[in-house]
């Protein structure tokens, strides 16, 4: 999403030096630290997805310093792309579907305001975010396969006794082409530094 709307560069690093400080305006003295696992110290985008940099995803996902962020309604927006918080028409009963949260939805459930630390929770996929594990297989899948989001099937084909084919089911395409699929081959590199780097 962060390279789809030009948010950062594919070769712009950010520093992360295993935390970041988010002034608090009502007390100066006692800003809000949100912490990363290690410290990634440079890092672009592969090395920051291959090496799980938070430090990174919450800068391109919320914004912090002179690095623009993508904001909540664009990473939901692309997640809803994805496929998440939306059943994906799995040929199994009773499928569950996830959740994306927004500021309307905070705001009625808590009777609170979206705060930074809630899009800087959503950028690394924390917070009120509920997906299921059949949600986040079927958009890798996308992002493996080149940008076709499918309807997982457990079905291929339904044959007799004699093993003839009854009926096949061809895969269901739910969506394409709507990410660049030099982005996502950027991705897919990340992907790959994550068990080759």
């Amino acid at each position: 999403a962060v390279l789809q709307e030009g948010i950062i560069s594919p070769d712009k690093e950010l520093y992360c030096g295993g935390s970041i400080s988010i002034p608090n305006p009502w007390d100066t003295d006692n800003p809000t630290i949100k912490k990363d696992w290690d410290i990634h110290g440079w890092s672009d985008i592969k090395k920051a997805i291959a090496e799980s940099c938070n430090v990174y995803f919450y800068t391109v996902g919320g914004g912090y310093k002179d690095q623009k962020g993508l904001g909540p309604t664009k990473i939901k927006e692309y997640l809803a792309l994805f496929g998440w918080s939306k059943p994906t028409g799995i040929d199994l009963p009773e499928e569950s579907q996830g959740f994306i949260p927004d500021k309307d939805w905070k705001k009625e459930q808590f009777g609170q305001s979206w705060w930074d630390g809630d899009t800087y929770n959503l950028a690394i996929g924390q917070g009120f975010l509920l997906i299921t594990p059949l949600e986040v297989a079927s958009s890798f899948a996308a992002i493996a396969n080149g940008g076709k989001l499918l309807q997982p099937q457990i079905v291929r084909k339904v044959v007799d006794s004699q093993k003839n084919i009854i009926e096949e089911f061809q895969p269901k395409i739910i969506r394409e082409n709507f990410i660049d699929s030099g982005n996502l081959k950027i991705v897919r590199e990340g992907m790959r530094q994550a068990v080759t780097g």
